[in-house]
């Protein structure tokens, strides 16, 4: 049998669930297989976009024009992908319950558990005014070393399609969408606000690693750009 020991293992993405107070982690998710496309999408959050009627006119005032190039706080960032779990090509692992336990955890990422919601029954009986929502672990979605995020999963839709003879799942793929939580959603201190900062500053360094072009490329030069002729 030929063998290649020098072909590097690769890494998963997956989730980790941390406390946010200690900042250990609880859980750690491995997605069985990568999945092959990921789709993005950030939104800027312009200072100016509510006062811009885009149709050219002066606006409602002279200091909507002064906002044009502000931003309010960090772009909204959004990850959407499709992972797949499958029991059969894991033939020499016991699953007596199919895929049901890897769909369970995840799952789980978007459910409060039984004690959670046992706690907050008693304090309604108790007659509490106010019960605060309840608070889940801090949720990091990771997608390489480069790639470390706080998150929240705002969708999570499963596709089961096929089954062992005892209706037990044993192939599935689910659509996974994500929020990436920046400081603007996060309270100052937060442990999860310190990740999103440490996210930003991994992608400032990754642009400012890219090699700048030229104007010329653009078949400009200085002079055209100061005399406003692009």
């Amino acid at each position: 049998m030929t063998r290649y020991p020098d072909i590097p293992k690769p890494i998963r993405s997956g989730i980790v669930l941390v406390d946010p107070e200690r900042g250990t982690p609880q859980r750690i998710i491995i997605l069985q297989f990568n999945p092959d496309t990921l789709e993005r999408s950030l939104s800027p959050q312009s200072a100016g976009d509510q006062a811009d009627s885009g149709g050219g006119g002066s606006g409602s005032g002279s200091g909507d024009k002064n906002e044009a190039l502000r931003l309010k706080g960090p772009a909204q960032e959004t990850w959407k992908f499709t992972a797949e779990i499958d029991a059969t090509d894991q033939f020499e692992v016991a699953a007596p319950d199919g895929i049901h336990p890897q769909l369970a955890t995840l799952e789980m990422l978007v459910q409060p558990t039984t004690a959670k919601l046992r706690d907050a029954m008693r304090l309604s009986k108790k007659g509490t005014i106010e019960i605060s929502p309840i608070e889940m672990p801090l949720t990091l979605f990771t997608w390489g070393s480069k790639r470390v995020m706080p998150v929240r999963i705002t969708e999570l839709s499963i596709n089961e399609s096929a089954f062992d003879v005892n209706l037990n799942p044993i192939r599935a793929s689910l659509s996974i969408g994500l929020k990436v939580l920046t400081v603007s959603d996060l309270p100052a201190g937060h442990r999860g606000a310190e990740l999103y900062l440490a996210h930003l500053a991994q992608k400032e360094r990754l642009a400012a690693a890219a090699r700048g072009g030229a104007l010329s490329a653009l078949g400009l030069n200085s002079g055209d750009i100061g005399l406003g002729r692009v």
